[in-house]
């Protein structure tokens, strides 16, 4: 059995890898020439260069596939060219997924995210079924992924493509090269470099708990249907303490309102687009997302596809070690 594995030098994706991996698969990844590869390293994986909005990188990645994991995305909450993450996410992920099926992929896992999902008014953990338009969705990276999704949807739908869609929340772990998000968010915290915080919540999952998720799809999931693949609930305030409690650290104890923080991520992102530093750290985007708690249940998924989730504490132990290992954090 020879799995395709897009974004695998990522945080999750790297984490499907390993899975895989463990239980005798054959794992082909796409890598970018010049990329950072250290989620690569010490891996028993073919790599094929290329980048993914790449056409001919696609169809020589899939040639002689069994099974696609199509984890890679653009996941940013700030971009300067919008239109570059739509290539990515939407166009290349239909492409990619026609021309897995087209080259004999009996099955295939796209990994969507819960910011395509809706969240109930009334307070309620939100589900796969949620319902939510996108003129909902906040920003290119939300939007991208909604459509992506919608076209996954349709063609599975369609075309019969042999297709299951999971959801992941917020992961958490080892790994976080980037980090994303939500591990700059940890390494402040765990820094001491967060004095306040606003009134928001997410879901936390162990990146490896996901990476279950995605190889349990693949043999259980229906296809068409998709499956939040999730954690433990907490207010950004309950995860603050939790990792001041496991690093010996003080929590933020001043609640900001939105309206007040909101000034400071447009002038973040006007200085980051005029001396061209990258994502800044608070975006306005961002903001806007976390004035809805990202609250979700994977009943669905512990009750279809037998997924589990270890407590949230152990995601961040294993968070933090991997952060001071790899020097982002100051070791104790």
């Amino acid at each position: 059995m020879t799995a395709l594995v897009t974004g695998a030098t990522g945080f999750i994706g790297s984490a499907v890898a390993r899975r895989l991996l463990a239980r005798g698969e054959t794992v082909r990844v796409l890598a970018r020439a010049g990329g950072d590869r250290r989620n690569l390293e010490g891996l028993a994986v073919e790599i094929v260069e290329g980048d993914l909005r790449d056409q001919d990188a696609r169809r020589r990645a899939v040639q002689g596939i069994d099974s696609l994991y199509h984890v890679a995305a653009d996941y940013r909450l700030w971009v300067p060219d919008p239109d570059a993450m739509y290539a990515t996410n939407v166009e290349a992920t239909t492409d990619l997924l026609l021309r897995a099926a087209s080259g004999g992929a009996r099955r295939m896992v796209y990994t969507s995210s819960v910011a395509t999902l809706g969240i109930p008014g009334d307070g309620s953990l939100a589900t796969e079924d949620t319902p939510v338009a996108l003129t909902e969705m906040v920003g290119p990276y939300k939007r991208s992924k909604y459509l992506a999704e919608e076209a996954v949807r349709k063609l599975a739908a369609e075309e019969k493509l042999p297709v299951v869609i999971v959801n992941p929340t917020a992961p958490v772990g080892p790994r976080d090269v980037k980090p994303t998000p939500t591990g700059r968010m940890v390494t402040e915290a765990a820094a001491g470099r967060m004095p306040a915080f606003v009134d928001t919540g997410l879901n936390l999952a162990h990146v490896d708990d996901i990476a279950e998720g995605h190889v349990l799809a693949h043999d259980k999931g229906v296809l068409g249907e998709r499956y939040i693949l999730g954690g433990e609930n907490l207010t950004l305030q309950q995860i603050l303490v939790r990792i001041a409690a496991l690093t010996g650290g003080k929590a933020a104890t001043i609640k900001l309102p939105h309206g007040v923080v909101l000034p400071l991520a447009y002038i973040a992102e006007f200085a980051a687009r005029l001396f061209r530093t990258g994502e800044p750290f608070m975006t306005v985007d961002g903001l806007k997302l976390a004035r809805k708690r990202m609250f979700f249940t994977h009943a669905k998924a512990q009750r279809d596809l037998g997924y589990s989730a270890r407590p949230v504490d152990e995601a961040l132990i294993d968070a933090i070690a991997w952060f001071r290992k790899h020097g982002a954090l100051s070791p104790k």
